[in-house]
């Protein structure tokens, strides 16, 4: 793929990785983030910044958002003009492009809310619980109109995330996995909550795949799932890490939060079948290598990879 790409969001988790994999392909890319400092600074609600970010590209890869749904509760107002302003921009300014770069639109599987069937497949209603899937489940509406004005543009859903340590400190797994590399306690806000957990490496392969066939010309992509398809309670995962971790670490239990999606985990079918893409990190894997990446920053003993 020989070619120049606009990443939004390019400082986040899974812009990170993607920066990463597509460099090492011999990509160019443009970075375009609000917590970058000098180049590659950009705000999405600037539209003279993005224009210019946009200048020569052939592909945007948009992941700038509030991209937490707690974040989205706690302020809705930004929730919204970042999340739908961003996409709209994005979009708008694809279409007035003289080279109408495609676009990769990153939703999330908080647009189907709690959803009455799982395992979930893309052709599920959509029915957001929260700010943040609301503001998503927008974005693939605008989405669907960009392409209905010939723009080459599709969406992807994207499931609790997991893989660095440099991912926010509070989100699951990687709060799970600094307290089992230390020994410390493991908060479990929902024991029985059921997510689908899938490592950034998997994802960022993903949308590489997505990538070069838009770059291709390909533009009749459905939404699709970047998701492991399996099923963990919250209760599972922290056990997990504990056994992984052999430190000694407790686990306490709490109430969950009343804006919280309850169960989810995702089909991963259509991935395969349409781009040849499937999850190849499983979770004791991915596990692993984070609690050996926190114990590696503190000089600790590390663990082999599957911890037996």
């Amino acid at each position: 793929m020989n070619s120049r790409i606009l990443i939004t969001g390019s400082s986040g988790l899974v812009g990170t990785a993607l920066v990463r994999e597509l460099s090492a392909s011999g990509v160019a890319i443009v970075r375009f983030d609000i917590r970058a400092k000098g180049e590659g600074y950009g705000d999405i609600h600037n539209r003279d910044q993005l224009r210019a970010a946009m200048e020569n590209v052939s592909g945007v890869i948009h992941l700038a958002a509030v991209s937490r749904v707690v974040w989205g509760e706690h302020d809705p107002e930004l929730c919204w003009s970042t999340n739908v302003g961003g996409v709209t921009n994005v979009l708008e300014l694809s279409l007035n492009s003289p080279l109408k770069p495609w676009v990769i639109f990153a939703s999330s599987r908080e647009v189907y809310g709690q959803p009455e069937k799982i395992p979930v497949v893309e052709d599920c209603p959509i029915s957001p619980v929260n700010t943040y899937g609301r503001s998503k489940a927008e974005g693939e509406r605008l989405v669907a109109e960009a392409r209905r004005a010939g723009l080459r543009a599709c969406t992807i859903r994207l499931s609790n995330m997991f893989g660095s340590v440099a991912d926010h400190a509070d989100r699951v797994v990687p709060a799970f996995a600094r307290a089992a590399a230390f020994g410390q306690e493991l908060r479990v806000d929902g024991v029985d909550h059921t997510f689908d957990f899938t490592h950034i490496d998997d994802v960022a392969r993903g949308i590489v795949t997505m990538a070069g066939l838009l770059a291709a010309g390909e533009d009749a992509l459905p939404p699709i799932h970047l998701v492991s398809g399996t099923p963990t309670t919250l209760g599972e995962l922290a056990n997990l890490a504990i056994w992984i971790g052999k430190s000694g670490a407790t686990i306490r239990t709490a109430t969950p939060r009343d804006f919280d999606v309850a169960r989810f985990f995702g089909s991963p079918a259509r991935a395969k079948d349409l781009i040849g893409w499937q999850p190849l990190i499983k979770l004791d894997e991915g596990v692993t290598r984070l609690i050996n990446d926190f114990r590696s920053i503190c000089g600790s003993t590390t663990l082999p990879l599957a911890a037996q």
